[in-house]
């Protein structure tokens, strides 16, 4: 016992000092942090110290407000701008749509048509316009298209056919690659109506045809026209190898896709021999075979045409003219 004594003496000081050290920590991590202890903490809350449910909640809805509001606050900052802001933003996109219109070129150019579409584009509305579709109409022809056939395919002198009885028709369609073109023909005005509604179902359907020029663009020669697979129709000119007015002198008369559908004579000469037009058509002229771009009976073309009073040449007897149409006033 009295061994034990001076041990609990000589550990009392260290003990002493050590209790010392630990109420020091404990006031300055008090007073230097501004931190309240556990048992404080627990003391002033004690919902949450002692784990019932509503301080969990009261918890967690403040924790989601603290993260929500600030956002919703962003999200309406950003999304809802000012009037002001708001008229600037329209007045650009409103400046930029302006700019793109204007630097863009027209669905409807017709990039295979060189000067002819430029010419097109220049020329002045007439009055008289009936548009049938976008991109789809008829007008009596203008000055700029009357000096554009005139010495050509409107002769100079000696055309029965007055400038009042013709018409400028406009039209879309799909040329062999599938791309989009804009097309012109002067026709019959009793025929413009059939032909902007043909035409319209042709697009429609994305029936293809090659080109669809003035035949002025061949000079008036409508074998070189035919030759370039054009669709054409007014062209006062007589029937070929003949001394009579051919349809398409009154624009009665349209030949389309004539490459690849031609014009056919048997025994011409009385001799058995064949006469085939355009040159280098002569293979399409055997109607017994399938190729793209034939008119027949099956085909649209032949279906729209007919349905609108016109007759066909492929059925006429000692001739065949397989690409064209014409049609004849009461």
């Amino acid at each position: 016992m009295s061994s034990i004594k001076p041990l609990i003496r000589q550990l009392a000081k260290p003990f002493f000092f050590l209790l010392l050290f630990i109420m020091i920590c404990a006031f300055l991590a008090r007073y230097l942090t501004g931190e309240e202890t556990l048992l404080e903490y627990a003391q002033n809350n004690p919902e949450l110290a002692y784990g019932t449910q509503d301080a969990v909640d009261s918890e967690e809805n403040a924790i989601e407000k603290n993260v929500t509001e600030p956002v919703n606050s962003t999200v309406s900052e950003t999304t809802s701008p000012s009037s002001d802001d708001k008229n600037s933003v329209d007045q650009r996109t409103s400046e930029d749509t302006s700019s793109v219109t204007q630097d863009t070129p027209s669905a409807y150019d017709d990039d295979n048509s060189g000067e002819s579409a430029e010419e097109n584009q220049t020329m002045s509305e007439h009055p008289e316009r009936t548009t049938y579709k976008e991109g789809f109409y008829y007008e009596p022809l203008t000055d700029e298209v009357k000096e554009r056939i005139t010495g050509i395919s409107y002769p100079e002198s000696g055309c029965t056919v007055p400038y009042e009885d013709l018409a400028y028709v406009g039209l879309l369609y799909f040329d062999f690659d599938g791309e989009e073109q804009t097309g012109e023909l002067i026709c019959n005005q009793a025929v413009a109506q059939d032909m902007v509604e043909i035409f319209y179902e042709l697009y429609q359907n994305d029936y293809r045809i090659e080109r669809v020029r003035l035949v002025d663009e061949y000079a008036g020669d409508d074998t070189a026209s035919m030759a370039d697979n054009n669709t054409s129709c007014f062209n006062y000119r007589v029937v070929d190898g003949t001394t009579n007015l051919s349809k398409h002198a009154y624009g009665l008369a349209i030949d389309v896709n004539p490459y690849y559908n031609p014009y056919v004579v048997y025994n011409k000469n009385g001799d058995g021999s064949t006469y085939i037009s355009p040159p280098g058509s002569e293979v399409y002229a055997d109607r017994s075979q399938s190729f793209p771009y034939k008119i027949d009976e099956n085909d649209l073309c032949y279906r729209l045409f007919t349905e609108h009073g016109f007759t066909w040449g492929g059925n006429w007897n000692s001739t065949k003219d397989y690409q064209h149409f014409q049609k004849k006033l009461d």
